[in-house]
This record gives C-alpha cells, structure tokens and sequence, in this order.
C-alpha cells in the first residue's frame, strides 16, 4: 500500500512539473506586454509612459516617455530588461524591409539588435523617439501663442 501512495506521489509531481515546463516554455515564446509595462514601472517609477510600439516578435516594446526620452523593454522569457534612453544616445538605421531599426547602444551593446515592427510607419516613428526628434505638436502649447498674438494686435 505504501509503494502505491509512493508511486501516485510520483506520478502527481512529474504531471505537475511537465505542466510547469509547458506553462514557462509558452511564456517564453508569447511574453506579456502588460507585465513588461508593469516591470518598466516598477524599474523607473518616475517616468510617464506617453506611447508605445511593440516589435512583430513581441519580444522588444519602445517606449515614448513624458520629456523626450524613450524607454526599452526587451522580453527574455518571464524576466524583462528596461532601459531608459536619452536622445542622441543610440544609433539606427533602417532594415533591408523598411519596417525595422537596427539600433546599437554604445553604452549596452548587449541589446544591439534587429527590431522588425508591423509597418514602416511604427518603425520610423520610434526611430524619431530614439534620436530625440519626435515633437508632436501640442493643442496647449497652440493656445497661449495665439491669445498672445491677439493681444498684441490689439494694442
């Protein structure tokens, strides 16, 4: 009786583990967005994320944060590495596709890499995160400017 409860045991902890393996190898292969994003947050409390763009792969997200700089994610299976890039402080140039960056960090090389996004557009886009170029156009910035040229006018 006692071999039997020993070999259910058994049987009962390689279903578990093989269902683990299975759960971590899934994880892996199709990471999160969300936790990253959470991981980002918990890495860099001070920083507001405005915009973000994940590659095809789903493995690397740019990030366009609240003053001019960007942020990387890059997935490595349950486990994330985040960074905060300042403008000017990478390298890109486009793929052979037209919808990826090949960007190199000077200062983390280990991350230099190919990032394919869904459309040129994406990938145009973070590449002017990367370089500190992206400026969108404000409604409030507008306001002010044009009430100050009225008053002037006037006077």
């Amino acid at each position: 009786m006692l071999w039997l409860l020993l070999l259910v045991v058994i049987v009962a902890v390689g279903a578990f583990y093989m269902r683990m393996n299975a759960r971590a190898e899934r994880d892996a292969e199709n990471p999160d967005a969300g936790s990253a994003i959470v991981e980002f947050g918990r890495a860099f409390p001070d920083e507001a994320i405005r915009a973000l763009h994940s590659t095809t792969d789903r493995k690397a997200i740019f990030l366009r944060l609240h003053d001019g700089k960007a942020g990387f994610i890059q997935s490595h299976g349950t486990h994330y590495v985040c960074h905060v890039i300042h403008p000017g402080k990478v390298r890109v140039n486009t793929s052979e596709s037209g919808r990826g960056l090949i960007v190199h960090f000077p200062d983390f090389a280990y991350l230099d890499n190919a990032f394919e996004f869904q459309t040129a557009a994406e990938a145009a886009e973070v590449s002017l995160w990367l370089l500190g170029s992206f400026a969108p156009k404000s409604e409030l910035e507008d306001a002010p400017s044009e009430a100050a040229q009225t008053a002037q006018t006037i006077d």
